[in-house]
């Protein structure tokens, strides 16, 4: 197959888009099709090109910093449709798959239209829940006007690719786009690439010492954007109280965000039980979660959540608030738990910090269900549902027609 991506998230940006984009292009390249990308350029990416020999298969379009609307960190395409055209031709381009929403997603939609081609995306973002945090002017917009661009933006695509049974559900309401095929095909993570990563006892006692750990200590783990939508705050408190009742506790915030420096404020009565890493490059994440016993997080507003696949392939029980984005990584009782209050999570941090055996027992249920969620895997699912696309374009394709597509590879079963 001759296959074309359509990001506003990729190198040398970061960010769990620009990961996932990055290993679909690798596998589906490892399976032998061939994968074109259209993205963003940047003022990195063009210093970059100085220096290294450009990539043929990435054709990079003019675009500005996200900042402008709202989005830090990332940029904002604006596609010259004749360039994309070209480029697209030139690959014998057969479909046409978007990891955003935006103008990228537009041109995609009219290069398929031009060229007669299926045109498909991933639902990655619940902007419900992000909207507030990131467009300017964000909380004085009504949610249903949120809704009405967001529904605009999807409705011209073929067919969808839902991350988690929480995606699925959301464009399946009767506000969104309940008529528009889809399927779910989790995210993925390149197992072999992450546990490369992995270092030395000796080098992780480095790391212990370097944050005053002790031996005895028990380390529960955020690790990830520390952003007010990722419930950060209050993920706090509740590690704050827990902290009161077992003094061998102690709380990684591991990662960089506009929150930090208020939850270290707020935390510095026990700086030596609460500590907050900053930014780590992630060459040296597997680190953490090596030293890690317990992963955390209180979020709401995941679609599929990366750092939790993460956090299985490193063998960790887990614990974070009950949300369908979860469903198919956290199993009660058997790898972790979902509590349904923050208050709930309390005695879940209490009970795995006193129980040794428990923790190393959900540990090795979390490596077993992180099979599947394997790069390999996922290639599968995703061949799979592009070829009933090809097969029934451009007849109309049913939600049936694509799960018993992407169900055809099998997975591990809870």
């Amino acid at each position: 197959m001759n296959i074309a991506l359509f990001t506003d998230s990729y190198l040398p940006t970061k960010s769990g888009i620009v990961t996932v984009v990055l290993q679909h292009r690798k596998i589906l390249e490892d399976m032998g099709h061939h994968v074109v990308v259209v993205t963003v350029n940047t003022k990195e990416e063009e210093k970059a090109l100085a220096e290294r020999e450009k990539d043929e298969n990435v054709l990079r379009i003019r675009s500005v910093r996200g900042e402008w609307f709202g989005v830090p960190d990332q940029y904002i395409g604006f596609p010259h449709e004749k360039k994309i055209l070209k480029f697209l031709k030139k690959h014998n381009v057969q479909l046409i798959h978007s990891h955003t929403e935006f103008f990228v997603a537009h041109a995609a939609k009219l290069s398929g239209k031009k060229l007669h081609i299926p045109v498909i995306a991933t639902t990655h973002t619940l902007w419900e829940d992000f909207y507030k945090y990131y467009l300017l002017g964000g909380r004085l917009i009504p949610v249903k006007l949120i809704r009405k661009i967001v529904k605009r933006l999807y409705k011209k695509f073929y067919a969808l690719i839902n991350v988690s049974q929480k995606a699925r559900d959301y464009f399946k309401m009767p506000f969104m786009l309940p008529n528009t095929p889809s399927a779910i095909i989790p995210n993925a993570l390149d197992t072999d690439s992450f546990l490369q990563c992995s270092i030395a006892d000796s080098e992780i006692q480095k790391v212990r010492k370097q944050w005053g750990i002790k031996k005895d200590d028990i380390v529960f783990l955020f690790l990830g954007r520390v952003v007010e939508e990722k419930r950060v705050d209050e993920l706090l408190d509740i590690c704050m109280r827990v902290i009161q009742k077992n003094s061998k506790i102690k709380i990684l915030f591991v990662g960089a965000g506009p929150a930090v420096q208020s939850l270290e404020k707020r935390a510095r009565p026990v700086s030596d039980r609460i500590i907050f890493t900053g930014y780590v490059p992630w060459t040296e994440v597997h680190s953490y979660y090596q030293l890690g016993d317990v992963f955390i997080t209180a979020s709401l507003s995941e679609m599929h959540s990366m750092t939790v696949l993460e956090a299985l392939v490193s063998g960790l029980p887990l614990i974070a608030r009950r949300d369908t984005s979860f469903s198919d990584t956290i199993f009660d009782g058997k790898n972790g738990y979902m509590a349904d209050t923050d208050e709930e999570m309390d005695q879940y941090f209490l009970e795995l910090a006193a129980d040794k055996k428990k923790r190393a027992a959900f540990g090795e249920y979390s490596k077993k269900v992180a099979k599947s969620f394997s790069l390999e895997v996922y290639g599968k699912r995703v061949v799979a549902f592009y070829q009933k696309i090809l097969d029934t374009f451009p007849e109309k394709i049913t939600d049936e027609d694509l799960k018993a597509a992407v169900d055809s590879v099998a997975a591990f079963e809870e």
